[in-house]
Protein backbone atom coordinates (compact mmCIF):
# COMPACT_ATOMS: atom_id res chain seq x y z
CA UNK A 1 0.00 0.00 0.00
CA UNK A 2 1.31 3.52 -0.37
CA UNK A 3 -0.37 6.87 1.64
CA UNK A 4 -0.03 10.04 -0.48
CA UNK A 5 0.47 13.39 1.09
CA UNK A 6 1.23 17.26 -0.32
CA UNK A 7 4.89 17.96 -1.65
CA UNK A 8 6.57 19.85 0.25
CA UNK A 9 10.16 21.13 -0.14
CA UNK A 10 13.28 18.98 -0.11
CA UNK A 11 16.39 19.74 2.39
CA UNK A 12 18.80 18.23 0.47
CA UNK A 13 18.64 18.11 -3.03
CA UNK A 14 16.74 21.90 -2.92
CA UNK A 15 19.85 23.45 -1.84
CA UNK A 16 21.18 26.69 -3.84
CA UNK A 17 24.16 26.48 -5.83
CA UNK A 18 26.50 29.10 -5.18
CA UNK A 19 25.61 32.54 -5.47
CA UNK A 20 27.82 33.14 -7.60
CA UNK A 21 26.46 30.69 -10.53
CA UNK A 22 22.98 29.54 -11.94
CA UNK A 23 20.56 28.08 -9.28
CA UNK A 24 19.34 24.60 -9.71
CA UNK A 25 15.56 24.00 -9.53
CA UNK A 26 13.87 23.43 -6.33
CA UNK A 27 12.53 19.95 -6.23
CA UNK A 28 9.98 18.79 -3.80
CA UNK A 29 10.04 15.78 -1.39
CA UNK A 30 6.19 14.45 -0.56
CA UNK A 31 5.71 11.88 1.82
CA UNK A 32 4.70 8.93 -0.41
CA UNK A 33 5.65 5.61 1.23
CA UNK A 34 5.43 2.19 -0.38
CA UNK A 35 5.09 -0.61 2.43
CA UNK A 36 6.78 -3.87 0.11
CA UNK A 37 7.32 -7.24 2.13
CA UNK A 38 6.33 -5.86 5.39
CA UNK A 39 9.68 -2.74 4.88
CA UNK A 40 8.65 1.10 4.03
CA UNK A 41 10.48 2.00 0.88
CA UNK A 42 9.78 6.07 0.19
CA UNK A 43 9.42 7.19 -3.23
CA UNK A 44 9.28 10.95 -2.39
CA UNK A 45 9.54 11.84 -5.98
CA UNK A 46 6.64 10.03 -7.72
CA UNK A 47 4.78 13.05 -8.31
CA UNK A 48 7.53 13.59 -11.32
CA UNK A 49 6.13 10.38 -13.36
CA UNK A 50 3.37 12.72 -14.55
CA UNK A 51 4.40 14.24 -17.59
CA UNK A 52 0.86 16.29 -17.45
CA UNK A 53 1.32 17.42 -14.02
CA UNK A 54 1.97 21.65 -13.83
CA UNK A 55 4.80 20.65 -11.49
CA UNK A 56 7.00 18.53 -13.20
CA UNK A 57 6.78 20.66 -16.57
CA UNK A 58 7.70 23.83 -14.58
CA UNK A 59 10.65 21.98 -13.32
CA UNK A 60 11.50 20.01 -16.50
CA UNK A 61 11.57 23.67 -17.86
CA UNK A 62 13.34 24.85 -15.19
CA UNK A 63 16.21 21.81 -15.69
CA UNK A 64 16.52 23.01 -18.97
CA UNK A 65 17.13 26.84 -18.36
CA UNK A 66 19.61 25.48 -15.56
CA UNK A 67 21.49 23.22 -18.12
CA UNK A 68 21.89 25.79 -20.78
CA UNK A 69 23.12 27.98 -18.21
CA UNK A 70 25.92 26.19 -17.38
CA UNK A 71 26.76 24.68 -20.54
CA UNK A 72 27.03 28.73 -21.52
CA UNK A 73 30.31 28.18 -19.45
CA UNK A 74 31.75 25.66 -20.68
CA UNK A 75 35.34 26.22 -22.14
CA UNK A 76 36.23 24.60 -25.25
CA UNK A 77 32.35 23.53 -26.30
CA UNK A 78 32.86 25.03 -29.54
CA UNK A 79 36.04 23.37 -30.67
CA UNK A 80 34.48 19.83 -29.53
CA UNK A 81 31.16 20.38 -30.96
CA UNK A 82 32.83 20.94 -34.79
CA UNK A 83 35.44 17.87 -33.93
CA UNK A 84 32.38 15.49 -33.22
CA UNK A 85 30.56 17.16 -36.51
CA UNK A 86 33.57 16.27 -38.36
CA UNK A 87 33.71 12.97 -36.87
CA UNK A 88 30.09 12.05 -37.61
CA UNK A 89 30.72 13.35 -41.09
CA UNK A 90 31.39 9.98 -42.48
CA UNK A 91 27.43 8.91 -42.70
CA UNK A 92 25.90 5.31 -42.72
CA UNK A 93 25.20 2.90 -45.59
CA UNK A 94 23.24 -0.63 -45.02
CA UNK A 95 23.83 -3.93 -45.73
CA UNK A 96 21.38 -4.32 -48.93
CA UNK A 97 18.62 -6.42 -48.87
CA UNK A 98 18.32 -8.25 -52.45
CA UNK A 99 14.87 -8.97 -54.53
CA UNK A 100 14.93 -10.02 -57.83
CA UNK A 101 17.57 -7.34 -59.61
CA UNK A 102 16.92 -4.81 -57.25
CA UNK A 103 18.66 -3.76 -53.92
CA UNK A 104 17.66 -1.87 -51.13
CA UNK A 105 19.63 -0.22 -48.51
CA UNK A 106 19.39 3.05 -45.90
CA UNK A 107 21.83 5.59 -46.73
CA UNK A 108 22.73 8.90 -43.93
CA UNK A 109 24.83 11.41 -45.22
CA UNK A 110 26.65 12.77 -42.32
CA UNK A 111 24.74 16.07 -42.36
CA UNK A 112 21.22 14.16 -42.56
CA UNK A 113 19.47 14.31 -39.63
CA UNK A 114 17.27 10.45 -41.00
CA UNK A 115 18.71 8.04 -43.40
CA UNK A 116 16.60 7.45 -46.52
CA UNK A 117 15.71 4.16 -48.20
CA UNK A 118 17.43 4.24 -51.51
CA UNK A 119 16.70 1.59 -54.22
CA UNK A 120 19.15 0.73 -57.06
CA UNK A 121 17.53 -0.83 -60.11
CA UNK A 122 19.41 -2.29 -62.85
CA UNK A 123 20.40 0.18 -65.76
CA UNK A 124 22.12 -0.50 -68.82
CA UNK A 125 25.86 1.26 -67.42
CA UNK A 126 25.20 -0.69 -64.23
CA UNK A 127 22.82 -0.25 -60.96
CA UNK A 128 20.77 2.90 -61.11
CA UNK A 129 20.28 4.49 -57.99
CA UNK A 130 16.73 6.41 -56.26
CA UNK A 131 15.81 7.92 -53.50
CA UNK A 132 12.65 6.11 -52.25
CA UNK A 133 11.95 7.07 -48.35
CA UNK A 134 12.88 10.23 -47.32
CA UNK A 135 11.49 10.95 -43.59
CA UNK A 136 12.90 14.73 -43.90
CA UNK A 137 10.85 15.37 -47.18
CA UNK A 138 8.16 13.94 -45.72
CA UNK A 139 8.04 16.11 -42.76
CA UNK A 140 10.59 18.93 -42.81
CA UNK A 141 10.22 19.12 -38.82
CA UNK A 142 12.44 15.97 -38.44
CA UNK A 143 10.30 14.16 -36.00
CA UNK A 144 8.79 11.57 -38.40
CA UNK A 145 10.66 8.60 -38.81
CA UNK A 146 11.28 5.26 -40.88
CA UNK A 147 10.64 2.63 -38.37
CA UNK A 148 10.91 -0.45 -40.41
CA UNK A 149 10.69 -1.78 -44.21
CA UNK A 150 10.21 -5.21 -46.65
CA UNK A 151 10.31 -5.58 -50.01
CA UNK A 152 8.10 -8.37 -51.28
CA UNK A 153 9.53 -11.69 -52.54
CA UNK A 154 9.91 -10.13 -55.83
CA UNK A 155 10.93 -6.92 -55.09
CA UNK A 156 8.37 -4.86 -57.28
CA UNK A 157 5.93 -4.16 -53.27
CA UNK A 158 7.34 -2.21 -50.42
CA UNK A 159 5.49 -2.18 -46.88
CA UNK A 160 6.63 0.49 -45.08
CA UNK A 161 6.47 2.13 -41.20
CA UNK A 162 6.42 4.99 -40.52
CA UNK A 163 5.78 6.90 -37.17
CA UNK A 164 5.86 10.66 -35.26
CA UNK A 165 7.17 12.35 -32.25
CA UNK A 166 8.90 9.38 -31.22
CA UNK A 167 5.92 7.22 -30.16
CA UNK A 168 6.79 4.15 -32.17
CA UNK A 169 3.09 3.92 -32.96
CA UNK A 170 3.85 2.49 -36.61
CA UNK A 171 1.40 3.11 -39.58
CA UNK A 172 2.10 0.91 -42.47
CA UNK A 173 1.72 1.60 -46.09
CA UNK A 174 2.51 -0.26 -49.07
CA UNK A 175 4.02 1.31 -51.88
CA UNK A 176 4.62 0.45 -55.07
CA UNK A 177 8.38 0.50 -56.28
CA UNK A 178 8.93 1.08 -59.50
CA UNK A 179 6.17 4.32 -59.10
CA UNK A 180 7.56 5.50 -55.49
CA UNK A 181 3.93 5.65 -54.84
CA UNK A 182 1.51 4.24 -52.23
CA UNK A 183 -1.00 1.79 -53.26
CA UNK A 184 -2.22 0.43 -49.85
CA UNK A 185 -2.98 1.75 -46.30
CA UNK A 186 -2.32 3.34 -44.07
CA UNK A 187 -3.14 0.63 -41.47
CA UNK A 188 -2.45 1.77 -37.57
CA UNK A 189 -1.83 0.06 -34.15
CA UNK A 190 0.85 -1.39 -36.67
CA UNK A 191 3.70 -0.35 -33.73
CA UNK A 192 6.43 -3.11 -34.23
CA UNK A 193 4.82 -5.75 -36.28
CA UNK A 194 6.69 -7.88 -38.81
CA UNK A 195 5.60 -8.32 -42.23
CA UNK A 196 5.95 -11.48 -44.29
CA UNK A 197 5.10 -11.58 -47.97
CA UNK A 198 3.67 -14.18 -49.98
CA UNK A 199 4.70 -14.79 -53.09
CA UNK A 200 3.16 -12.22 -55.71
CA UNK A 201 2.64 -9.94 -53.92
CA UNK A 202 -1.21 -10.02 -53.16
CA UNK A 203 -1.00 -10.60 -49.59
CA UNK A 204 1.25 -10.36 -46.28
CA UNK A 205 1.05 -11.90 -42.77
CA UNK A 206 1.59 -8.83 -39.82
CA UNK A 207 0.77 -7.76 -36.57
CA UNK A 208 -1.59 -5.32 -35.26
CA UNK A 209 -3.10 -4.11 -32.11
CA UNK A 210 -7.08 -4.91 -31.40
CA UNK A 211 -8.75 -1.33 -31.62
CA UNK A 212 -8.65 0.27 -28.22
CA UNK A 213 -12.68 0.94 -28.16
CA UNK A 214 -14.23 -1.10 -25.18
CA UNK A 215 -10.60 -2.09 -23.75
CA UNK A 216 -9.74 -1.07 -21.02
CA UNK A 217 -7.44 2.25 -21.00
CA UNK A 218 -4.33 0.19 -19.64
CA UNK A 219 -4.63 -2.39 -22.26
CA UNK A 220 -4.29 0.29 -25.05
CA UNK A 221 -0.76 -0.96 -25.89
CA UNK A 222 -1.86 -4.89 -25.73
CA UNK A 223 -3.54 -7.57 -27.78
CA UNK A 224 -2.04 -8.26 -30.56
CA UNK A 225 -3.31 -10.46 -34.07
CA UNK A 226 -1.30 -11.87 -36.30
CA UNK A 227 -3.33 -10.93 -39.19
CA UNK A 228 -3.50 -11.72 -42.95
CA UNK A 229 -3.82 -8.56 -45.35
CA UNK A 230 -5.19 -8.26 -48.70
CA UNK A 231 -3.15 -5.17 -50.22
CA UNK A 232 -5.64 -3.20 -51.64
CA UNK A 233 -8.48 -4.20 -48.47
CA UNK A 234 -9.96 -2.41 -45.87
CA UNK A 235 -7.55 -3.32 -43.31
CA UNK A 236 -10.55 -3.68 -40.95
CA UNK A 237 -11.72 -6.79 -42.62
CA UNK A 238 -8.55 -8.34 -42.23
CA UNK A 239 -8.53 -12.24 -41.00
CA UNK A 240 -6.99 -12.81 -37.74
CA UNK A 241 -4.95 -15.96 -37.71
CA UNK A 242 -3.60 -15.98 -33.98
CA UNK A 243 -3.14 -14.26 -30.89
CA UNK A 244 -7.27 -14.98 -29.83
CA UNK A 245 -6.77 -16.59 -26.25
CA UNK A 246 -3.16 -15.86 -25.70
CA UNK A 247 -1.09 -13.80 -23.01
CA UNK A 248 -2.37 -10.24 -23.75
CA UNK A 249 1.71 -8.80 -23.87
CA UNK A 250 2.32 -11.28 -26.29
CA UNK A 251 4.40 -9.77 -28.96
CA UNK A 252 4.00 -12.12 -32.31
CA UNK A 253 6.94 -12.83 -34.88
CA UNK A 254 5.83 -14.30 -38.40
CA UNK A 255 7.68 -15.88 -41.77
CA UNK A 256 6.73 -17.39 -44.66
CA UNK A 257 8.94 -19.63 -46.73
CA UNK A 258 10.94 -18.28 -49.83
CA UNK A 259 8.77 -20.90 -52.35
CA UNK A 260 5.27 -19.33 -49.55
CA UNK A 261 4.67 -23.13 -48.58
CA UNK A 262 5.58 -22.96 -44.86
CA UNK A 263 3.63 -20.29 -42.15
CA UNK A 264 5.85 -19.56 -39.41
CA UNK A 265 4.49 -17.69 -36.27
CA UNK A 266 6.28 -17.37 -32.87
CA UNK A 267 5.12 -15.50 -29.45
CA UNK A 268 7.05 -14.08 -26.45
CA UNK A 269 5.84 -12.36 -23.59
CA UNK A 270 6.85 -9.34 -22.87
CA UNK A 271 10.67 -9.40 -22.68
CA UNK A 272 10.89 -13.03 -21.06
CA UNK A 273 13.66 -14.90 -22.70
CA UNK A 274 11.97 -17.31 -24.47
CA UNK A 275 8.85 -17.38 -27.26
CA UNK A 276 6.90 -20.05 -28.46
CA UNK A 277 6.84 -21.57 -31.95
CA UNK A 278 4.39 -23.19 -34.45
CA UNK A 279 4.28 -23.87 -38.02
CA UNK A 280 1.97 -24.44 -40.82
CA UNK A 281 1.69 -25.95 -44.60
CA UNK A 282 0.12 -23.47 -46.79
CA UNK A 283 0.09 -25.99 -49.41
CA UNK A 284 -2.25 -28.37 -47.07
CA UNK A 285 -4.49 -25.16 -45.47
CA UNK A 286 -5.70 -21.80 -47.01
CA UNK A 287 -3.75 -19.11 -46.13
CA UNK A 288 -6.57 -17.40 -43.95
CA UNK A 289 -6.98 -20.58 -42.01
CA UNK A 290 -3.57 -21.94 -41.22
CA UNK A 291 -3.39 -25.37 -39.63
CA UNK A 292 -0.77 -24.30 -37.36
CA UNK A 293 1.12 -27.16 -35.40
CA UNK A 294 3.22 -26.71 -32.70
CA UNK A 295 7.48 -26.67 -33.25
CA UNK A 296 8.04 -26.05 -29.33
CA UNK A 297 5.82 -24.40 -26.98
CA UNK A 298 6.27 -24.36 -22.95
CA UNK A 299 9.84 -24.57 -22.87
CA UNK A 300 12.09 -22.25 -21.41
CA UNK A 301 14.57 -21.33 -24.20
CA UNK A 302 14.43 -18.91 -27.50
CA UNK A 303 13.17 -20.79 -30.23
CA UNK A 304 13.56 -19.52 -34.12
CA UNK A 305 12.65 -21.53 -36.97
CA UNK A 306 13.36 -20.95 -40.97
CA UNK A 307 12.32 -23.18 -43.98
CA UNK A 308 15.88 -23.43 -46.16
CA UNK A 309 15.20 -23.79 -50.05
CA UNK A 310 16.44 -27.58 -49.26
CA UNK A 311 13.05 -28.44 -47.53
CA UNK A 312 14.59 -28.88 -44.18
CA UNK A 313 13.71 -26.87 -41.11
CA UNK A 314 16.36 -24.92 -38.75
CA UNK A 315 16.10 -24.13 -35.56
CA UNK A 316 18.26 -22.05 -33.80
CA UNK A 317 18.02 -21.88 -30.21
CA UNK A 318 19.28 -21.86 -26.69
CA UNK A 319 17.47 -24.85 -25.81
CA UNK A 320 20.38 -27.10 -23.58
CA UNK A 321 22.81 -24.18 -24.96
CA UNK A 322 23.05 -20.72 -23.32
CA UNK A 323 25.77 -19.80 -25.98
CA UNK A 324 23.05 -21.20 -28.71
CA UNK A 325 23.04 -23.66 -31.38
CA UNK A 326 22.03 -24.19 -34.96
CA UNK A 327 19.57 -27.41 -35.42
CA UNK A 328 17.55 -29.12 -38.46
CA UNK A 329 14.82 -31.35 -38.73
CA UNK A 330 12.08 -31.65 -41.35
CA UNK A 331 8.70 -29.20 -41.66
CA UNK A 332 6.79 -32.13 -41.10
CA UNK A 333 8.08 -33.45 -37.77
CA UNK A 334 9.16 -29.92 -35.81
CA UNK A 335 9.27 -31.21 -32.25
CA UNK A 336 12.49 -31.02 -30.44
CA UNK A 337 13.18 -34.76 -30.24
CA UNK A 338 13.48 -34.85 -33.71
CA UNK A 339 16.33 -31.72 -33.89
CA UNK A 340 19.92 -32.88 -34.60
CA UNK A 341 22.77 -29.99 -34.17
CA UNK A 342 24.11 -28.87 -37.23
CA UNK A 343 25.91 -25.89 -35.54
CA UNK A 344 26.40 -27.50 -31.63
CA UNK A 345 27.01 -25.36 -28.83
CA UNK A 346 30.47 -23.72 -28.41
CA UNK A 347 31.40 -22.94 -24.62
CA UNK A 348 33.08 -19.68 -25.37
CA UNK A 349 30.92 -17.79 -28.59
CA UNK A 350 27.89 -17.03 -28.52
CA UNK A 351 26.24 -17.98 -32.10
CA UNK A 352 24.56 -14.87 -33.52
CA UNK A 353 23.75 -15.58 -37.25
CA UNK A 354 24.03 -17.95 -40.01
CA UNK A 355 22.48 -18.12 -43.88
CA UNK A 356 23.20 -20.62 -46.59
CA UNK A 357 25.00 -20.24 -49.83
CA UNK A 358 23.53 -23.01 -52.01
CA UNK A 359 23.68 -21.06 -55.89
CA UNK A 360 24.66 -23.40 -58.58
CA UNK A 361 27.96 -21.84 -58.65
CA UNK A 362 28.82 -24.11 -55.78
CA UNK A 363 28.22 -27.49 -57.46
CA UNK A 364 27.62 -30.36 -54.91
CA UNK A 365 29.21 -27.89 -52.10
CA UNK A 366 26.95 -25.77 -50.49
CA UNK A 367 28.30 -23.44 -47.47
CA UNK A 368 26.83 -22.33 -44.43
CA UNK A 369 28.29 -19.26 -42.86
CA UNK A 370 28.07 -18.73 -39.43
CA UNK A 371 28.44 -15.31 -37.16
CA UNK A 372 29.68 -15.54 -33.50
CA UNK A 373 30.67 -13.36 -30.83
CA UNK A 374 33.70 -14.12 -28.75
CA UNK A 375 33.91 -11.81 -25.66
CA UNK A 376 31.70 -9.76 -27.18
CA UNK A 377 34.28 -9.76 -30.50
CA UNK A 378 32.58 -11.12 -33.72
CA UNK A 379 33.90 -13.53 -36.19
CA UNK A 380 32.72 -15.44 -39.13
CA UNK A 381 33.07 -19.47 -39.62
CA UNK A 382 32.43 -21.41 -43.04
CA UNK A 383 30.48 -24.95 -42.88
CA UNK A 384 29.89 -27.83 -44.79
CA UNK A 385 26.05 -26.75 -45.07
CA UNK A 386 25.13 -31.19 -45.04
CA UNK A 387 26.97 -31.72 -41.97
CA UNK A 388 28.12 -28.76 -40.03
CA UNK A 389 31.91 -29.66 -40.10
CA UNK A 390 33.93 -26.43 -40.17
CA UNK A 391 36.18 -25.97 -43.41
CA UNK A 392 39.60 -26.30 -43.53
CA UNK A 393 41.66 -23.39 -43.08
CA UNK A 394 41.86 -21.17 -40.26
CA UNK A 395 39.98 -23.64 -38.39
CA UNK A 396 37.16 -22.55 -41.01
CA UNK A 397 36.91 -18.71 -40.21
CA UNK A 398 36.62 -15.82 -42.43
CA UNK A 399 39.60 -13.40 -41.60
CA UNK A 400 37.91 -10.14 -40.70
CA UNK A 401 38.99 -6.57 -41.01
CA UNK A 402 39.80 -6.36 -37.56
CA UNK A 403 38.50 -6.98 -34.16
CA UNK A 404 35.36 -5.55 -34.18
CA UNK A 405 31.32 -6.07 -35.16
CA UNK A 406 29.20 -7.55 -37.83
CA UNK A 407 25.78 -6.98 -38.68
CA UNK A 408 23.60 -9.66 -39.82
CA UNK A 409 24.40 -11.59 -42.81
CA UNK A 410 22.46 -11.42 -46.29
CA UNK A 411 22.32 -13.40 -48.94
CA UNK A 412 19.78 -13.11 -51.92
CA UNK A 413 16.35 -15.52 -51.00
CA UNK A 414 16.75 -17.42 -54.08
CA UNK A 415 20.04 -18.49 -53.39
CA UNK A 416 23.97 -17.73 -54.75
CA UNK A 417 27.14 -17.81 -54.19
CA UNK A 418 27.57 -14.28 -51.95
CA UNK A 419 26.68 -12.95 -48.88
CA UNK A 420 27.16 -9.66 -47.30
CA UNK A 421 27.23 -8.28 -44.02
CA UNK A 422 28.13 -4.68 -42.29
CA UNK A 423 31.76 -4.47 -40.21
CA UNK A 424 32.61 -2.07 -37.79
CA UNK A 425 35.16 -1.41 -34.99
CA UNK A 426 36.22 1.97 -32.61
CA UNK A 427 38.41 3.58 -35.08
CA UNK A 428 36.13 2.76 -38.75
CA UNK A 429 33.01 3.41 -39.31
CA UNK A 430 30.43 0.82 -40.93
CA UNK A 431 31.43 -0.77 -43.79
CA UNK A 432 29.51 -3.02 -45.97
CA UNK A 433 31.34 -6.62 -47.47
CA UNK A 434 30.73 -8.99 -49.71
CA UNK A 435 31.81 -12.50 -49.37
CA UNK A 436 32.57 -14.59 -52.52
CA UNK A 437 32.08 -18.17 -51.34
CA UNK A 438 33.76 -19.56 -55.15
CA UNK A 439 36.72 -18.28 -53.73
CA UNK A 440 36.78 -17.19 -50.20
CA UNK A 441 37.47 -13.52 -51.29
CA UNK A 442 36.28 -10.74 -49.01
CA UNK A 443 35.67 -7.51 -50.91
CA UNK A 444 34.60 -3.53 -49.56
CA UNK A 445 31.27 -3.49 -51.27
CA UNK A 446 30.15 -0.07 -49.81
CA UNK A 447 31.66 2.55 -48.28
CA UNK A 448 29.96 5.24 -45.95
CA UNK A 449 29.27 8.79 -47.86
CA UNK A 450 31.64 10.39 -46.12
CA UNK A 451 35.22 10.49 -45.28
CA UNK A 452 36.75 10.87 -41.68
CA UNK A 453 40.14 11.15 -40.19
CA UNK A 454 40.09 9.58 -37.03
CA UNK A 455 42.56 10.15 -33.90
CA UNK A 456 45.50 7.87 -32.93
CA UNK A 457 43.14 5.51 -30.17
CA UNK A 458 43.80 2.28 -28.85
CA UNK A 459 41.54 0.24 -28.04
CA UNK A 460 42.07 -2.96 -25.00
CA UNK A 461 39.64 -5.75 -23.80
CA UNK A 462 40.56 -6.04 -19.96
CA UNK A 463 38.88 -8.24 -17.45
CA UNK A 464 38.23 -7.49 -14.03
CA UNK A 465 36.75 -9.50 -11.17
CA UNK A 466 33.18 -8.63 -9.84
CA UNK A 467 32.04 -8.66 -5.89
CA UNK A 468 31.34 -12.10 -6.29
CA UNK A 469 34.69 -13.80 -8.20
CA UNK A 470 33.16 -13.46 -11.25
CA UNK A 471 35.52 -12.08 -14.30
CA UNK A 472 33.62 -9.68 -16.44
CA UNK A 473 35.28 -7.73 -19.66
CA UNK A 474 35.48 -4.33 -20.52
CA UNK A 475 36.51 -2.28 -23.35
CA UNK A 476 39.17 0.80 -22.67
CA UNK A 477 39.51 3.25 -25.66
CA UNK A 478 42.17 6.21 -25.11
CA UNK A 479 44.38 7.80 -27.06
CA UNK A 480 47.54 5.52 -28.27
CA UNK A 481 50.04 7.58 -26.31
CA UNK A 482 47.66 6.77 -22.56
CA UNK A 483 48.89 3.27 -22.92
CA UNK A 484 52.85 1.94 -22.44
CA UNK A 485 54.25 -0.77 -24.12
CA UNK A 486 52.48 -3.31 -22.09
CA UNK A 487 49.29 -1.81 -22.40
CA UNK A 488 49.15 -0.51 -19.02
CA UNK A 489 47.93 3.50 -18.51
CA UNK A 490 50.54 5.94 -18.41
CA UNK A 491 48.86 7.97 -16.01
CA UNK A 492 45.19 8.87 -14.33
CA UNK A 493 43.18 11.03 -17.11
CA UNK A 494 39.36 11.99 -16.88
CA UNK A 495 37.37 8.59 -17.65
CA UNK A 496 33.64 7.78 -18.48
CA UNK A 497 32.78 4.51 -17.58
CA UNK A 498 29.36 3.22 -19.81
CA UNK A 499 27.16 0.54 -18.94
CA UNK A 500 23.89 -1.41 -19.19
CA UNK A 501 23.89 -4.50 -18.23
CA UNK A 502 19.85 -5.41 -19.22
CA UNK A 503 17.40 -6.97 -21.86
CA UNK A 504 20.04 -9.38 -23.13
CA UNK A 505 21.51 -6.33 -25.18
CA UNK A 506 25.39 -6.76 -26.15
CA UNK A 507 27.99 -4.04 -25.85
CA UNK A 508 30.30 -4.66 -28.82
CA UNK A 509 33.16 -2.87 -30.31
CA UNK A 510 31.58 -0.06 -32.49
CA UNK A 511 32.27 3.45 -34.24
CA UNK A 512 31.28 6.67 -32.34
CA UNK A 513 31.65 9.77 -32.92
CA UNK A 514 31.70 11.70 -29.23
CA UNK A 515 33.56 8.63 -27.94
CA UNK A 516 36.56 9.53 -30.44
CA UNK A 517 36.24 13.15 -29.45
CA UNK A 518 36.37 12.18 -25.98
CA UNK A 519 39.85 10.43 -26.43
CA UNK A 520 41.20 12.56 -28.43
CA UNK A 521 41.14 15.10 -25.90
CA UNK A 522 43.00 13.21 -23.24
CA UNK A 523 39.98 11.03 -22.01
CA UNK A 524 39.52 7.77 -21.23
CA UNK A 525 36.14 5.70 -22.09
CA UNK A 526 35.35 2.34 -21.00
CA UNK A 527 32.12 0.30 -21.53
CA UNK A 528 31.83 -2.44 -19.10
CA UNK A 529 29.83 -6.08 -20.68
CA UNK A 530 27.64 -6.22 -17.30
CA UNK A 531 25.96 -9.00 -16.69
CA UNK A 532 22.13 -9.01 -17.58
CA UNK A 533 23.61 -8.58 -21.18
CA UNK A 534 24.30 -11.63 -23.67
CA UNK A 535 28.11 -10.73 -24.07
CA UNK A 536 28.49 -14.47 -22.71
CA UNK A 537 25.25 -16.26 -23.74
CA UNK A 538 21.87 -16.56 -22.00
CA UNK A 539 23.23 -17.44 -18.43
CA UNK A 540 24.92 -14.36 -18.38
CA UNK A 541 21.86 -12.59 -19.52
CA UNK A 542 19.87 -14.31 -16.93
CA UNK A 543 22.54 -13.52 -14.13
CA UNK A 544 21.73 -10.25 -14.14
CA UNK A 545 17.78 -10.13 -14.24
CA UNK A 546 15.00 -9.90 -11.98
CA UNK A 547 16.26 -11.34 -8.53
CA UNK A 548 19.64 -11.72 -10.06
CA UNK A 549 19.76 -7.58 -10.89
CA UNK A 550 22.22 -6.65 -7.74
CA UNK A 551 25.12 -8.78 -10.26
CA UNK A 552 24.61 -5.74 -12.69
CA UNK A 553 25.21 -3.03 -10.12
CA UNK A 554 28.24 -5.02 -8.38
CA UNK A 555 30.13 -5.65 -11.64
CA UNK A 556 29.68 -2.01 -12.66
CA UNK A 557 30.94 -0.96 -9.05
CA UNK A 558 34.02 -3.59 -9.56
CA UNK A 559 34.92 -1.79 -13.03
CA UNK A 560 34.88 1.49 -11.15
CA UNK A 561 36.73 0.69 -8.77
CA UNK A 562 39.09 -1.34 -10.99
CA UNK A 563 39.91 1.26 -13.14
CA UNK A 564 41.02 3.41 -10.17
CA UNK A 565 43.10 0.84 -8.82
CA UNK A 566 44.99 -0.09 -11.97
CA UNK A 567 45.54 4.03 -12.54
CA UNK A 568 43.29 4.87 -15.23
CA UNK A 569 41.68 7.86 -13.28
CA UNK A 570 40.87 8.75 -10.33
CA UNK A 571 37.86 9.30 -8.28
CA UNK A 572 37.47 12.49 -8.53
CA UNK A 573 38.39 12.55 -12.58
CA UNK A 574 35.68 9.19 -13.00
CA UNK A 575 31.71 9.96 -14.54
CA UNK A 576 29.51 7.20 -15.18
CA UNK A 577 26.96 7.23 -18.37
CA UNK A 578 23.62 4.82 -19.22
CA UNK A 579 20.70 5.62 -20.56
CA UNK A 580 17.08 4.11 -20.52
CA UNK A 581 17.97 0.72 -18.22
CA UNK A 582 21.67 1.86 -18.26
CA UNK A 583 19.95 5.31 -16.54
CA UNK A 584 18.26 2.48 -13.88
CA UNK A 585 22.31 1.29 -13.17
CA UNK A 586 23.56 4.58 -13.11
CA UNK A 587 20.87 6.07 -10.90
CA UNK A 588 21.66 3.01 -8.40
CA UNK A 589 25.34 3.63 -8.78
CA UNK A 590 25.36 7.27 -7.62
CA UNK A 591 22.49 6.44 -4.83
Amino acid sequence: MSQQSTPRPASATSSPAPSAGPRPPEAFRSDVVDVLHGRRVPDPYRWLEDVEDERTRTWSEAQDEYYAAEQASWRGLDRLTERVRALLGAGVVGVPVLRGDRRFFIRREGSQEHGVLVVADPGPDGPVERVLIDPMALDPSGVTTLDAWQPSIEGHLLAYQLSVGGTEESVLRVMDVATGEDVDGPIDRARYSPVAWLPDGKAFYYVRRLDPAGLPEDEHQYHRRVRLHLVGDDPDTDVEIFGEGLDLRNYYGVGVSRDGRWLLVSAATGTAPRNDAWIADLAGSRPEAPELRPIAVGLDARVDAHVGRDGRLYITTDLDAPRGRLAVTVPEDPGPPTWRDLLPHDEEAVLEDWVILDGAELGERPLLLAAWTRHAVSEITAHELGSGERLAGEDGRIPLPGIGTIGALVARPEGGHEAWFGYTDQTTPPHVYRFDARNGSLTVDATPPGTVEVPDVTTRQLVYTSADGTPVRMFVTARTDAFDDDGRPTGPRPTVLYGYGGFGVPLVPGYSASILAWAEAGGVYAVANLRGGSEEGEEWHRAGMMAHKQNVFDDFHAAAEYLVHQGWTTTDRLAISGGSNGGLLVGAAVT
